[in-house]
Formats: C-alpha cells, sequence, structure tokens
C-alpha cells in the first residue's frame, strides 16, 4: 500500500510540475531583511513560562522523541531532512497540515518539535493554527487557558500563550476554538505579528499545526505567511485524489516540501521500530 500511494503520489506530481517548487515562493531572506542571529535573546526566551511532562502524559500522547530512542528515529530522520532542506533553501516557516481529519498531523508536529528541541542550539516555536479545532493543549493536558488567537490578532504578546519546554522549545497552544480564523489568519495584522514573533525569539525554525486542508481555507490563508509545507496522509484512509488536490491547492500558494504517509505498521527488528512515517518528497 505504501508503495502504491508514494509511486502514485510521484506520478501525479511528474505530470503538473513544470518547474523548482524554490521558485514558486521567495526564500525567507527575500521576504523580508532581518540580521541573522549570533545567538538569541536569552531574557526574551526565559519569560516564558517553563513546562516538564510527565513521562506518562508523553506517552499517552504518542510523543517518543523527547529521548534519543528507536522508536523516535523516523521522526529524526524527517528532522533532519527537514532542516536540511529549510537551509538550503533559507526558509523559517514550515506548516504540517492534511487532507482530511484524523491523519496525525498534531502528533506529527509535536513529536517534530520535541526532536528539534534535543538539539540544543535551535531554539523553535510550535504554534496551533489549528484554530477551528485545536487539540495541542488538549493533548499535552495543559490547562494554562492559553489562546495563541489572541496573540495572532495581536491583543497579546507571545510569552503570556505559551510555555517553554527546556530552553529552546516554544509551544504556543489554543484552548478553544475561534470564530472565522480564517479572517483572522488572512489580516496584515497576523502577518506582522508573525514577523515581530520572529524578529524577537529570532527562532531557527517556526512550526505551525495547520487545520486540514480540505476541511476549510484556514491552511490555504496561512500559506502565505509561511515557506514550505509538509502533506500528512493516513495509509489507508487518505485517497490518491485527496493528496492531489491537497497538493495542487498549496502549490499554488507556497512550496510543498512533501509527504508523509503515516499509520502504516512495518516490521523493522533490526531498529525496533513500532511505527512510522515515510516522507513522499
Amino acid at each position: 500500500m505504501v508503495e502504491r500511494l508514494r509511486d502514485a503520489i510521484a506520478q501525479a506530481r511528474a505530470s503538473r510540475e513544470s518547474k523548482p517548487l524554490s521558485e514558486l515562493r521567495p526564500r525567507a531572506s527575500e521576504r523580508a531583511t532581518m540580521t541573522l542571529r549570533p545567538g538569541v535573546s536569552g531574557a526574551a526566551w526565559q519569560a516564558f513560562d517553563p513546562w516538564a511532562p510527565s513521562p506518562r502524559l508523553m506517552e499517552a500522547a504518542r510523543i517518543v522523541t523527547t529521548e534519543p530512542r528507536a522508536e523516535a528515529a523516523p521522526f529524526d530522520l524527517m528532522r533532519t531532512k527537514i532542516l536540511q532542506q529549510m537551509r538550503a533553501n533559507g526558509w523559517k516557516r514550515l506548516a504540517i497540515t492534511s487532507p482530511s481529519a484524523s491523519c496525525g498531523k498534531s502528533t506529527i508536529a509535536l513529536n517534530l518539535a520535541f526532536s528539534l528541541a534535543r538539539q540544543e542550539e535551535l531554539f523553535s516555536v510550535l504554534i496551533e493554527a489549528d484554530l477551528r479545532r485545536p487539540s495541542l493543549a488538549r493533548m499535552l493536558q495543559l490547562d494554562s487557558g492559553a489562546q495563541v488567537s489572541e496573540v495572532l490578532d495581536g491583543c497579546a504578546d507571545l510569552r503570556e500563550h505559551a510555555c517553554r519546554y527546556g530552553s529552546n522549545l516554544a509551544i504556543a497552544t489554543n484552548a478553544r476554538a475561534v470564530e472565522n480564523p480564517s479572517e483572522l489568519i488572512q489580516s496584515q495584522t497576523c502577518a506582522q505579528v508573525l514577523d515581530r514573533i520572529e524578529a524577537l525569539y529570532q527562532p531557527d525554525l517556526m512550526v505551525f499545526d495547520t487545520a486540514p486542508v480540505l476541511v476549510s481555507d484556514d491552511t490555504l490563508a496561512l500559506a502565505a505567511h509561511v515557506d514550505c509545507v509538509l502533506i500528512i496522509a493516513a495509509t489507508e484512509e487518505t485517497t490518491i485524489k485527496e493528496i492531489d488536490i491537497c497538493e495542487r491547492e498549496l502549490a499554488e500558494r507556497t512550496n510543498v516540501m512533501g509527504v508523509v504517509v503515516n499509520k502504516f505498521h512495518f516490521s523493522g527488528p533490526q531498529y525496533g521500530y513500532g511505527y512510522g512515517a515515510e516522507t513522499g518528497r
């Protein structure tokens, strides 16, 4: 199934691509001039409330990347590929989405974020951008009432609605659903807020957990604010047609980094993998 899905994705992509993805959107350095940081502001990052989850909580949320173990290997490989491609193109903002619900995009976004956090020199910000059906606070059992939507509409500072894991990962969640999130995301205020976050905290990566593409126009709106997007598909659930529509829509607005096939089981006793994800590009 995975091989057929991967081959079909490649054939659909090859039939329509006429130029490199890097030509679709300008690099981050071309979008806005910004002095490269020699180091981030310790004071800015210390302003976030620290958060230290229990191992049991992380296990319940299917987060396996807090430690360098066998189960983390597929996500660590994904991390390395993403970092290499983003550095090569000068990209800093990555959206993670899916064609439909229940593909596991939020779980993958969290595992990627915690995998990034294990590289101490990297500073990352994970932002909940699925404002219709937010899930990160529930998955992480955060009861702070954080509402990152208030940050995006310019009413609050990020430090008031985000927590810090370790020294280098900020997680901004949304406790409640938001009405009309597409209008909020498309606003000039949202664009300015994201620029301010990038300037103040100087993260190496900003990762956005976004809404499914075929459910609303929220992710298409967010595409204007990010450098690239990663599509999560579920084995035996997501159809080739859904992936193709999703990729077509996003490719018109930003760079599609690839497709990750999720929710498949395979035997790999030499590595001890229990489940995994496969990058389609």
